[in-house]
């Protein structure tokens, strides 16, 4: 997608991009919607740190997870918070994947 010509009131819209589609092959993909932590995580990756309240324990600086290779944000770990916090965890869990994925380890 892409953002259109300006409309009558200066607002842009999303437009499809022709061709640009494409097909990521991935094992496993986690559904984050809501805002409290899902009993099944921890009954089903016991291996995970969490809190008493069922939030996942992130390390703050990398947002690593007890369980390697495992990052974490957001709700899941903050609790019920701002998008703004979320992003921020997300820019943090960014760097610290792709140092994981080009050295090995962080």
């Amino acid at each position: 997608m892409e953002l259109g010509e300006p409309d009558s009131s200066g607002r842009r819209k999303p437009v499809p991009i022709r061709e640009s589609e494409y097909e990521l092959k991935i094992d496993m993909a986690v559904i984050a919607i809501g805002n409290g932590s899902n009993p099944i995580i921890q009954k089903t990756t016991p291996d995970l740190q969490y809190t008493r309240w069922g939030n996942i324990i992130v390390d703050e600086a990398t947002m690593k997870t007890s369980k390697e290779g495992v990052f974490a944000g957001g709700d899941i770990v903050s609790g019920g918070a701002t998008v703004i916090l979320a992003m921020g965890a997300g820019k943090k869990a960014a760097s610290a994947i792709n140092d994981f994925l080009t050295s090995g380890s962080i």
